[in-house]
């Protein structure tokens, strides 16, 4: 029964997993990489791990769907302020408007529903 379940599997270990630069909305950002686990662009669903250097920032966007995401170290912050710390496990709603950065950098494990898109110029932000 392994042996059938191990063809269903997928392993990624935060630590040793291989990160690229970060380009899904568009911009390829030399400040975040990204290994991607299940995540097709063509439907908006699935998970992937984010680094931020210390320092980065991404890019303002709205999710069609809900975002959900757990920080497996260092902080990230929101665009309003909040702190997300290690081990804390967040949901945005469809429809929030945000931009996420980290100072001293972290490393964060994502889960899409539905996809996103990036803000046009000028167009607020709100969580």
């Amino acid at each position: 029964m392994t042996e059938k379940l191990a063809s269903y599997r997928s392993i990624v270990n935060a630590d040793t997993a291989e990160f690229v630069p970060y380009g899904l909305q568009g911009t390829e950002q030399s400040d975040l990489t990204w290994c991607n686990i299940s995540y097709d662009d063509e439907t908006g669903q699935g998970s992937f791990l984010i680094r931020f250097k210390p320092g980065a920032s991404s890019i303002n966007h709205e999710h069609i769907g809900y975002e959900e995401f757990l920080v497996l170290d260092g902080e990230v912050e929101d665009s309003d302020g909040m702190v997300y710390r290690k081990n804390d496990f967040v949901s945005l709603k469809p429809g929030s408007k945000h931009f996420s950065k980290s100072p001293n950098g972290c490393t964060v494990a994502v889960f899409i529903r539905g996809g996103f898109r990036t803000l046009d110029e000028g167009e607020p932000v709100h969580s």
